[in-house]
């Protein structure tokens, strides 16, 4: 039987790994819990020495030359949360260990808080609840696009934004997607349109971003992308805040002809005297797309279901390669 080990700060353990969850790997791996000794790694040699397999979430360690020399047995890493690049070295890559994440796990609730932000945004949902709360009637905003035959724009095709565009197949919309990375037969496969960042903010009734946050990406979309969109579009950000220029596109919206739903900013939160949380066409949730409360139990899963697939020697579902560092978050 496996050595695994819990690695990961006990109230990140709890969050991620249900007690049902932990029951199960215990019958797959003898496990050494050591959450109480995360940053102390004097104290976890004695484990780490014995160790075969790593389960852990946010918080991890970095896993640089001193920490790997001491499990000379590490054979794989099993992340039960989302971006793995705070805690990865050049030594690890060197060490061809395996690595996995639950990304697609908390790719789940954020895809879905983007569908319902567009059906929001398009039917201008939420200006209608306002205008209802403060007039007392029922009075719709006017110039209310709707989804039906709306052009919808997704930037970004990773895991976030592919799994938009496979849920948008079953609406009456056409999809463009910007991804330099995205191979046409693959945007095929997706029902979607490559076309380059300019056009589709120009184009779209709707811009959902799902790019990842690297050097290439920070600044990206600009004060003059927001500008060149349509009277009524929908900007939606569930992605990081510094990909946006933030203060060019608050400039924008303060024009009031476009809207927002905004995830995440930068810094986050915004400043106290950010117009963000004053604008009335800007939505404005405290990053909150991805996984929460029970969601988060999913990741756990996701990790669980890896550490089956190793000890039985088979291929992991999510595995996670340096390679795909140029566009996971």
């Amino acid at each position: 039987m496996k050595q695994a080990m819990m690695l990961l700060p006990a109230e990140n353990r709890d969050r991620i790994y249900s007690p049902e969850v932990i029951a199960q790997i215990r019958r797959l791996a003898r496990l050494a819990d050591c959450c109480d000794l995360v940053g102390n790694l004097e104290a976890l040699r004695p484990a780490l020495a014995e160790t075969d397999v790593i389960l852990s979430g946010w918080g991890m360690m970095k896993l640089d030359r001193e920490f790997l020399d001491a499990a000379p047995r590490l054979a794989a890493v099993l992340y039960g949360a989302g971006s793995v690049r705070f805690f990865l070295t050049d030594e690890y890559w060197r060490r061809k260990i395996l690595l996995t994440s639950a990304w697609a796990a908390n790719a789940i609730p954020v895809i879905e808080y983007t569908i319902a932000a567009i059906v929001f945004g398009l039917k201008k949902a939420l200006q209608a609840a306002e205008l209802t709360r403060l007039q007392r009637t029922f009075a719709a905003p006017p110039d209310i696009r709707g989804l039906y035959r709306a052009k919808i724009g997704v930037i970004g095709a990773g895991m976030v934004g592919s799994g938009v565009l496979e849920k948008l197949k079953g609406y009456e919309v056409e999809t463009f997607c910007y991804d330099p990375f995205l191979a046409p037969a693959r945007a095929t496969q997706l029902g979607t349109t490559l076309m380059d960042l300019d056009e589709v903010f120009r184009t779209c009734d709707c811009v959902t971003l799902h790019a990842a946050n690297i050097a290439s990406t920070q600044g990206m979309i600009t004060g003059d992308h927001f500008r060149s969109m349509k009277d009524g579009a929908v900007f939606i950000n569930t992605a990081r805040g510094a990909i946006v220029r933030e203060a060019e596109m608050i400039e924008v919206l303060k024009e009031g002809r476009i809207l927002a739903f905004i995830d995440v900013t930068d810094p986050e939160p915004p400043e106290p005297d950010s117009p963000l949380y004053t604008l009335p066409n800007v939505f404005l949730t405290p990053h909150l797309a991805g996984s929460g409360g029970q969601e988060v139990y999913r990741q756990g899963e996701y990790a669980l279901e890896e550490l089956r697939r190793f000890v039985n020697s088979e291929p992991p579902r999510y595995p996670v390669t340096q390679e795909m560092m140029h566009w996971m978050a």
